[in-house]
C-alpha cells in the first residue's frame, strides 16, 4: 500500500508557515495528544488560511486519525491552491489506493512525479500501484483466457508476491 510522507516532510513545502504553531502541533502529536495537536493547527489556520504548511500537516494528522474525508477535502483543496506542490498528491493517491481507486492514485501520482522527479516516496507509490494495477489485468486476462494459460498464471502468482512482500513493512 502506497505510504504517506512522514509528518515532518510538511516543512518542506514552500509556503511560508508560523514554525511556532507548526512546531507546537507536531510536538503536540509526537506526545500523544492528537486531538490538541488537531485543534492547534485548526487554531492557527483560522488566522492564515492560506498557510499550505499547516494545512498540508492538518490533512496528514487527520489521514492518521482516519478522518479520510476531511483529509481527502483538505488535500484536494491543496492541489488547487499550490498545483505546483507534490506532496499533496502524492498524499492524495494514498487515499485513492486505499480505497481501491487505483486509476486516480496513478493519476495523482503521476502528478507528483511531474512536478517533482525526484519524490522517491512518489515515485514509490507509484511502482505500487502500477503493480497493482498490472495484477488486477492479469487475472482479468487469466480468467477471460481460453488456451494455454501458464504465462498468466505465472506473471499473476510474480506481481502478488511482490504485493504481498510490499505489505508487512508498508507505511502509509
Amino acid at each position: 500500500m502506497p505510504r504517506l510522507l512522514p509528518l515532518l516532510l510538511a516543512a518542506a513545502l514552500t509556503a511560508p508557515a508560523s514554525a511556532s504553531d507548526l512546531d507546537q502541533a507536531q510536538a503536540l502529536w509526537l506526545q500523544g495528544k492528537r486531538s490538541d495537536a488537531v485543534k492547534r493547527l485548526e487554531q492557527a489556520l483560522r488566522q492564515n488560511l492560506n498557510d499550505a504548511r499547516l494545512r498540508f500537516s492538518l490533512a496528514v494528522m487527520q489521514m492518521e486519525l482516519g478522518q479520510t474525508q476531511a483529509a481527502e477535502a483538505g488535500l484536494r483543496s491543496l492541489t488547487q491552491d499550490f498545483p505546483d506542490l507534490a506532496d499533496p498528491f502524492n498524499n492524495l493517491a494514498v487515499i485513492h489506493a486505499a480505497r481501491g481507486e487505483l486509476e486516480a492514485a496513478q493519476r495523482a501520482l503521476e502528478q507528483a512525479v511531474r512536478l517533482q522527479p525526484e519524490h522517491a516516496q512518489a515515485q514509490e507509490n507509484l511502482g505500487d500501484v502500477l503493480l497493482r494495477l498490472a495484477a488486477r489485468a492479469y487475472g482479468l486476462a487469466l480468467k477471460q483466457s481460453s488456451g494455454d494459460t501458464a504465462a498468466l498464471q505465472l506473471k499473476l502468482r510474480s506481481t502478488q508476491e511482490l504485493i504481498a512482500r510490499g505489505q508487512p513493512n508498508s507505511r502509509r
